[in-house]
Formats: structure tokens, sequence, C-alpha cells
């Protein structure tokens, strides 16, 4: 959907990218146990969760940085390099 999207709105200026966060500490992981969060800590290479302002930094940046105007079609995963595994 991402690439669809990129190739139908180039042509009137508007960049489209995905963001997709990993486990980012939030009052969804505050309920989780603390067993699993070390557990899934354990398998995220930063290992720790990451936090809301790293994924806001990245949604401001490609919102309203110059430099990300020429930046269309990608799909960013902010999750600690839990996407690369182990």
């Amino acid at each position: 959907m991402t690439y669809a999207n990129a190739k139908e709105f180039a042509a009137r200026g508007i960049t489209v990218n995905a963001v997709c966060p990993g486990y980012i500490e939030s009052d969804m992981t505050k309920v989780l146990d603390k067993e699993y969060l070390d557990q899934v800590s354990g398998v995220i290479p930063l290992k720790r969760l990451g936090k809301p302002d790293e994924v806001a930094g990245l949604t401001r940046y490609l919102a309203l940085d110059p430099s990300a105007d020429y930046i269309t079609g990608h799909t960013f995963n902010i999750d600690g390099g839990i996407g690369i595994g182990t």
C-alpha cells in the first residue's frame, strides 16, 4: 500500500511513507507482566523498549524536515532491531 500510494501521489508532490513501531513504552506496555517484558527486551538487539519520543522524532522528521522531501515509498521499522532477529 505504501508503494502504491507513493506512486499515485508523487505527481502531486506528496510523499508517502510508513512508520512501524515495535515495542514502545506506553500505557499498553505498562500493564504487561514484568517477566514478559524482560523476555521481550531480551530478544531486542538494543535490549530495551522504545520511547514515544523516538517514534515522534522520526515522524516529525518525515513530516517537517525539508531534507525528507525526497523520501517516499518506504517503510521505517523503529523497533530496536527486533525485525532483524537475534
